[in-house]
């Protein structure tokens, strides 16, 4: 009889971010990809939500780390556990120079051993055997991975799409999938499901260098700017070949699409001619109807390039009437109320802007339903979960395998938190760790739900602060209530409802002190509890109250 193998999901199986999972056998782990998920306006302050990772971290931690590709929902915790553990992490060149630069930021290079992985290689990872499949995404370097097991094989499709003419040549290997299903076979898959419920497949990069090719070279006498994802080198590429088609210079604008585009040129993943390219320093002097900027911001994020430009913020590009700007990217679910701020301020000061409601400049890196199809029918798994995604898309991916006359029980839904277990007799749920979200604000992790409900309560009815000093000795008030309120009613009305908590929350002290009341979190207490009830009853709001003793 075999060890049982067990996988725990950590996230990602219910939203877009945090993908991360753990394999393990014999008590041995080996973590499949670290990722964040950037926090919405619903969790003000948040910089990013990660796993939660007590539960790793309280059994043992892992041997190691393997990272599928360089997006920040694969890789973005990464610094967050190696405060904690250390451990080796395989990845491509260019996964690992993101990686490198992360961990130098945090000051934790010496956490981790980086080792490269090349198309092809077969490597040990704790007590796996791994091989680093290529695949096609919207990021250089990701992998299918295969995970030789005592139960068999472990495929993990990665972050996939099925591209035929790729920008970099380099497809999803299918026909190495199909020799590991007619081998060995492959006992368990788990399948990115971002796109399984779109019908039919995926655009080619290549059709969308297309449409920037024809669009760039008509903006003639007019200067051009693009918004992309910093880690899309496939996308830049071709924004880049289209400017230097059309005699334009290019220069990269965002710390990210600098740093990128200088690993990715390093690598020789990049290609541009040096006279073509500047420092966005450098292009002071040159005809702005020539020139090309490339640079950070389609997502709306509030720091990035675009943004500033949008509100007249930017140091070194000021929107105007000549020139056009091109997102070539979709918003990210969630990200819709800032992206269209952001190309409403554009358009605002003038420019043209174009975005893929008005033109075909973007193409998803994730497979849709035929393309999950195929490898369904390359792969032939004997089980399938699948991830990456919303339940939504779990959903219609359980549906697209059931549909492809997978049997029902062998297609396995799982949430956050779920662990498996793969026995001789087929794959079992075995419990639950949880699956709760970690909220991290700037260098502070494990926000709780207290905090972030009192800042959605601070952004929607304002505080009200009540200062009350009190000679405890005494049993007396040593001076009358303070109030001090922001964001909680309007003036002219303001100064009657101060007037009125500072009158009951001093009555009610008053009256707790003569009864000999002197206990200061009692008092605390009582003042809460009166000024709430004042607000609520003169203004029908709920605002934060902070009671404030002072003795």
């Amino acid at each position: 009889m075999a060890a049982p193998v067990a996988v725990t999901f950590l996230g990602g199986l219910g939203e877009i971010g945090r993908n991360c999972a753990v394999i393990e056998t014999a008590g041995r782990r080996v973590m499949l990809d670290c990722g964040r998920m950037f926090a919405g306006d619903d969790l003000p302050g948040v910089d990013s939500v990660l796993p939660d990772f007590e539960w790793l971290l309280d059994s043992g931690g892992v041997e190691a780390c393997v990272a599928t590709h360089a997006h920040e929902d694969h890789i973005g915790a990464l610094p967050h556990l190696l405060e904690h553990l250390s451990f080796p992490v395989y990845g491509s060149a260019f996964t690992l120079g993101l990686v490198t630069h992360k961990l130098a930021e945090a000051g934790l290079l010496d956490r981790a051993e980086l080792r490269e992985v090349r198309d092809g290689d077969s490597f040990r990872a704790g007590p796996f055997r791994c091989e680093a499949m290529p695949v096609t995404h919207s990021v250089p370097g990701g992998f299918i991975t295969a995970f030789s097991t005592p139960q068999g094989v472990i495929l993990h499709s990665g972050d996939f799409k099925l591209d035929l003419t790729p920008v970099d040549g380099r497809r999803t290997a299918l026909s190495r999938i199909g020799a590991l299903a007619d081998g060995p076979g492959v006992r368990l898959l788990l399948a990115d499901s971002t796109n399984a419920d779109a019908p039919g497949s995926s655009r080619s990069e290549r059709d969308v260098g297309d449409v920037l090719r024809d669009v760039i070279a008509q903006q003639e006498g007019r200067r051009v700017i693009v918004g992309s994802f910093a880690s899309h080198i496939h996308r830049i590429q071709q924004v880049m070949d289209a400017a230097v088609a059309a005699g334009r210079t290019v220069a990269t604008l965002g710390l990210s699409m600098q740093r990128n585009v200088g690993l990715a040129r390093e690598l020789g993943l990049l290609r541009v001619p040096d006279h073509a390219l500047r420092d966005i320093a450098d292009i002071e002097g040159l005809d702005p109807t020539r020139v090309l900027i490339v640079c950070t911001g389609s997502q709306g994020e509030p720091r990035a390039a675009l943004t500033q430009m949008a509100e007249g913020t930017s140091h070194w590009v000021e929107v105007g009437a000549g020139d056009t700007v091109i997102f070539s990217s979709h918003p990210i679910p969630g990200n819709e109320a800032a992206v269209g701020a952001v190309r409403s301020g554009l358009a605002r000061r003038g420019a043209l802007v174009l975005h893929t409601g008005n033109l075909d400049v973007h193409t998803s890196g994730h497979g849709k339903q035929q393309e999950l199809r195929v490898l369904h029918s390359v792969a032939s798994p004997e089980w399938f979960v699948p991830v990456h995604g919303e339940y939504e898309h779990l959903v219609a991916h359980a549906r697209l395998a059931r549909g492809m006359g997978m049997p029902a029980e062998r297609v396995v839904l799982c949430r956050d938190g779920d662990r498996i277990e793969l026995t001789d007799d087929g794959l079992d749920p075995a419990g639950s760790v949880g699956g709760d979200h970690l909220y991290v604000d700037g260098t502070v992790g494990d926000l709780g739900s207290t905090i972030l409900d009192e800042r959605r309560k601070l952004g929607a009815v304002g505080f009200v602060a009540v200062v009350v000093s009190v000679d405890l000795e005494l049993g007396v008030l040593a001076s009358s209530p303070e109030i001090v309120t922001r964001g909680w009613v309007e003036h002219p009305a303001l100064a009657g409802h101060e007037a009125a908590v500072a009158d009951g929350v001093e009555t009610a002290v008053r009256a707790a002190l003569a009864a000999g009341g002197r206990d200061r979190e009692a008092l605390a207490d009582l003042v809460l509890r009166t000024a709430r009830r004042i607000s609520r009853e003169r203004t029908r709001r709920r605002p934060v109250i902070v009671p404030v003793i002072i003795v």
